[in-house]
């Protein structure tokens, strides 16, 4: 049974990475059956507590009639069910540990095999490479000995013939040595390649079996827990069988039953006048009310009814109401029964008198309307309850109390400036806000802005100070006189704030955008278009070319640096010429594109493309990673690109993504600093920036600088040093700048001033955004390197640009 051996020579001796990164995959196999296992086990939890859940609703349900015995038959059964699911998710999880074990297991023997193979590495390196120059000579050899024969038939010169002799024997000599060393090489590629290919097949049988191993263990598992639940099942038509009707019947009786003594016999028995007593005490009813509110009422009963004559009807007053009649001692004494029966025995003639009077005008003059920051401050206090929901006479109680105090808090002078006035947002990045408030609210000389919670993806500025410092009145330059540290050096022991996640930028060359996976896209400037797909052969290297495109966004608050906030983000792209589709096609087999991302200490995260890329898990060098593609998927994915579009020249896929660390506004490539200045009739700003080459593994210009700066407040007329341009539809302020380096003037730092004059101001201050682009050089240092033969890297195309780059006061 030598398949290995036999199997992977071929023309272009492509065997041996076709096998060493089919032992790579094997680790990819363990861990989709862990993953397969452990849905496994979280579908039987879930089904567990389910059944768990439904036992428990077994005891909710009615326990009255004859039926509700059974029920105990169902909770018993479904609680066993539960458990038996549950101990199948326990053993699934000791599997998965198993499982895990094995695959750290596999990643020790790919290390110690990739030692062991490394000269059969070399050796198919060598005779890869002899293989093509002993091509070249052969070619070389047949082309001299044409060329010397076709002198002689055409009677050329004899010292033509003669020229042409020589290099048709100096090309024999080296055709016949390339054939030497040919034949030595290749001896030594079949003894090592037959040797490896034994011992990829070894691995591969070794990990098949302990995977047929690990899925016998499952199956076992799942089938002894089955025969348990088959047991619960065999159990529960038991129990069902021995709870007949008769018994059923017979404990209902035995709980519910009301006595066996039936009713005896009652004879007549003749009335006993005597006994009768002479009269009946009449008795008093006090009908339901209200103490203090309702009179009470009293009418008689007796056992006999009297005759119409012998009614005494009740005194009544010139109101209405009845008079209690002034019961006498013998009455009482003499009275069938011991006592009254009434609700309260010592009931006296009372009255009570009810004044209603009209609600009375208030005129202290203490009472004055609230103002408009406390009616904020006490809308700010309501809080609305979940539900409508019925309340105790004591809860009343309390609502009232509450809502007493809301009242003094409303008509309570304020002793502080309410903090709740509305400013509106970047125009730039986000809705205004504006229009959601009142027009008083938007009157309110307050300063504050509202905040509201980061989420993923935005960069959301911090709350505005209650109060700004005092500026000095003055002309374009009075804001000038602000003094303020630009930055901290770099031995500051202040730690900078954690980065918060952003969204990605849009890249302007499509090789590094999200768009790049269609072909419709191509490479921007500096891209090679490779050879032409015609004269792309077999035997050539085949051109691709690789783009690193990172985007940096950053939030400055201020002049403080340790409230900048900073992520930085990179992708990686590779970029094939069309006639590359027809060699992959063509070939069953090609050669595996390898390549190698070194420099990544500054790496936090690496995502390769998990459909197009693999990577090596098991290398211990910190400072590079290796990947190879599938080229199965890639050749289908092009492929696909092909056919949408068959006109363009290359096709651009995205292969990695990866986040770079971070130091706060050291790692920003142009630190910057924004005051405002706001006047009822005039807004003075300023922007001061900084050209920070530490911040880029090598210093690179910044090009096609734009700093927006938006401005409310009706603005009639600018004036700006250096001169900006004013967009009155969108109301911003926008300054270009062509580069900043370390070659311009002060070494890349300058100050952007404008003074608008305004009709409708003060202007709040606003966020201004920053934009800029930087070829030839990564903030992350990253470099790129083909590993292998087969490709040459025929450019790499290095840059940085802007995301979310914004500043504020």
């Amino acid at each position: 049974m030598a398949f290995f051996v036999e199997s992977f020579w071929g023309e272009r001796n492509n065997g041996f990475d076709v096998l060493y990164h089919n032992m790579k995959h094997g680790h990819l196999s363990t861990k989709d059956l862990a993953d397969f296992i452990r849905e496994r086990a979280t579908i039987e939890e879930t089904y567990s507590r389910s059944m768990t859940k439904l036992a428990k609703s077994a005891s909710n349900y009615t326990q009255l009639g004859t039926f509700a015995p059974v029920w105990d038959v169902f909770k018993t059964s479904t609680e066993k069910l539960a458990s038996c699911h549950l101990d199948l998710v326990r053993r699934l999880q000791e599997l998965i540990k198993e499982v895990h074990k094995y695959g750290d297991e596999q990643i020790k023997a790919y290390k110690k095999t990739k030692e062991d193979v490394s000269g059969t590495l070399e050796a198919v390196q060598n005779i890869q490479s002899i293989t093509q120059a002993l091509q070249k000579s052969k070619e070389n050899y047949n082309a001299k000995c044409v060329e010397q024969e076709r002198l002689k038939k055409e009677g050329a010169t004899q010292r033509e013939i003669e020229k042409a002799a020589v290099k048709s024997k100096k090309a024999t000599d080296t055709y016949k040595l390339y054939v030497e060393k040919y034949a030595a090489f290749k001896s030594d590629f079949e003894l090592k390649m037959t040797e490896t290919a034994q011992k990829f097949q070894d691995i591969e049988e070794m990990h098949l079996l302990r995977m047929k191993e690990i899925i016998q263990s499952l199956s076992n598992t799942i089938k002894e827990i089955h025969l348990q639940i088959g047991e619960v099942h065999e159990e529960f038509i038991n129990n069902m069988t021995n709870t007949t009707v008769e018994s059923l019947i017979q404990k209902f009786a035995e709980s519910k039953g009301t006595g066996k003594e039936r009713p005896g016999p009652i004879e007549f028995e003749e009335c006993n006048t005597s006994s009768v007593a002479e009269g009946i005490k009449p008795r008093k009813r006090k009908p339901f009310g209200l103490s203090g509110i309702m009179k009470k009422e009293k009418d008689t009963e007796s056992v006999e009814c009297p005759d119409a004559d012998s009614v005494n009807f009740p005194d009544v007053d010139d109101e209405g109401y009845s008079i209690k009649p002034e019961a006498t001692q013998d009455t009482k004494e003499n009275h069938f029964y011991s006592s009254s029966d009434s609700d309260s025995e010592d009931d006296e003639p009372r009255r009570f008198h009810v004044e209603i009077k009209p609600v009375q005008p208030n005129n202290s003059s203490q009472y004055t309307m609230p103002s408009l920051d406390e009616l904020k401050v006490s809308i700010g206090n309501i809080t609305l309850s979940p539900a409508i929901s019925r309340h105790s006479p004591a809860q009343m109680n309390q609502n009232s109390s509450s809502e007493e105090l809301t009242k003094s808090k409303l008509s309570a002078p304020a002793t502080e400036k309410g903090n709740s006035d509305f400013l509106a947002w970047d125009p730039l990045f986000s809705t205004s806000l504006e229009s959601s408030s009142s027009a008083s609210l938007a009157s309110s000389s307050s300063s504050a802005r509202p905040t509201t919670p980061l989420s993923v993806g935005t960069i959301v500025p911090p709350p505005r100070p209650a109060s700004r410092p005092k500026l000095s009145t003055g002309k374009l330059s009075g804001i000038n006189e602000i003094p303020r540290p630009f930055s901290p050096p770099l031995t500051s022991n202040s730690s900078p704030p954690p980065a918060a996640p952003l969204a990605r930028a849009e890249s302007i060359s499509s090789i590094s955008s999200s768009a790049s996976l269609s072909a419709a896209n191509t490479p921007t400037v500096g891209v090679s278009r490779g050879p032409s797909p015609v004269s792309l052969g077999n035997q050539d290297t085949l051109p691709v070319a690789v783009a690193l495109t990172e985007s940096v966004n950053a939030y400055f608050k201020g002049a403080d640096p340790t409230k900048c906030i900073v992520k930085i983000t990179g992708d990686m792209t590779i970029s094939f010429p069309s006639g590359i589709i027809k060699v992959f096609t063509s070939n069953p087999s090609p050669a595996v594109l390898c390549f190698r991302v070194k420099n990544t200490s500054k790496l936090e995260q690496i995502l390769p493309n998990a459909q197009l890329v693999y990577s090596d898990q098991s290398q211990s060098d910190s400072s590079t990673k290796d990947f190879w593609m599938n080229m199965q998927a890639i050749t289908v994915y092009l492929k696909k690109l092909s056919e949408q579009n068959p006109s363009a020249s290359y096709y651009n896929v995205d292969v990695l993504k990866y986040q770079v660390s971070s130091n706060g506004i050291q790692s920003t490539p142009l630190n910057l600093a924004t005051y405002w200045k706001c006047d009822a009739s005039t807004t003075d700003v300023r922007v001061d920036y900084k050209y920070n080459p530490e911040s880029m593994s090598v210093p690179s210009t910044l090009s096609n600088v734009q700093v927006v700066v938006p401005v409310d407040g009706g603005v009639i007329n600018m004036q700006s040093l250096p001169p900006a341009k004013w967009n009155a539809d969108q109301m911003k302020a926008c300054w270009k700048i062509s580069n900043i380096s370390e070659k311009s003037e002060n070494g890349g730092s300058g100050s952007l001033r404008a003074k608008f004059e305004l009709s409708g101001g003060p202007s709040k201050p606003a966020t201004l955004a920053v934009q800029f682009i930087s070829e030839g050089s990564t903030l992350s240092g990253a470099d790129v390197e083909l590993v292998g033969t087969g490709y040459r890297l025929s450019l790499l195309k290095k840059r940085f640009a802007t995301g979310r780059y914004m500043a504020d006061c």
